[in-house]
C-alpha cells in the first residue's frame, strides 16, 4: 500500500468520527516522516466555531504537539478539498504537500474555485495532488448528505 494511500484511509476513518458525531463527515491528518504530527476531523457544529474543520483541527493538533506555529516538511491529507481559509492556514504553516481525496466544486480552493496552493504573490506553495481514494470519500459524503435530506 503506498503512503499515500495509507494516510488518507486514516483520514477516512477520521471522517467516521465527524460523522458520528452528526458533522459532515470531513477528516484530515499531517505526517511528518512517517509519524502523525495532529489530525482532527470536522466540529464546527459541536464547537459552536465555523474555523473547527478538520485541517484547522489537525493544525492546532500537530502545533501544540510541535510547540510551533509553522510545520515545514509536513504532508496533509484530507479527505475533501480545502475550502479558502483551510488553505489559507495551510499556507501560513508552510505545510510543503497537501493530498486531497474528493473534489469540493462549491467551495475548493485548491483547484475547483480558486487555486491558492499555486497564487503568485503568496510566497509559500503548497504541492497539491487530488483523487486519492476519491471514490471512498465522496460515497461517504454523499450517504451522509442523502440520509440528512431524509430527515
Amino acid at each position: 500500500m503506498s503512503e499515500d494511500i495509507r494516510w488518507m484511509s486514516h483520514a477516512l476513518a477520521l471522517a467516521q468520527q465527524a460523522e458520528l458525531q452528526g458533522e459532515v463527515p470531513v477528516g484530515a491528518v499531517i505526517v511528518k516522516d512517517g509519524q502523525i504530527l495532529g489530525e482532527g476531523w470536522n466540529q464546527p457544529i459541536i464547537n459552536h466555531d465555523p474555523t473547527a474543520h478538520a485541517e484547522i483541527n489537525a493544525l492546532r493538533n500537530a502545533c501544540q504537539k510541535e510547540n510551533n506555529y509553522r510545520l515545514p516538511g509536513a504532508t496533509l491529507y484530507v479527505t475533501l478539498e480545502p475550502c479558502l481559509m483551510c488553505a489559507g492556514a495551510l499556507v501560513h504553516a508552510r505545510i510543503d504537500r497537501v493530498i486531497y481525496a474528493a473534489k469540493e466544486p462549491k467551495t475548493g480552493a485548491a483547484g475547483s474555485c480558486f487555486d491558492i496552493f499555486n497564487t503568485k504573490a503568496l510566497n509559500h506553495h503548497v504541492d497539491c495532488k487530488q483523487g486519492v481514494l476519491a471514490e471512498q470519500s465522496a460515497e461517504l459524503l454523499r450517504d451522509f448528505f442523502r440520509a440528512r435530506r431524509k430527515l
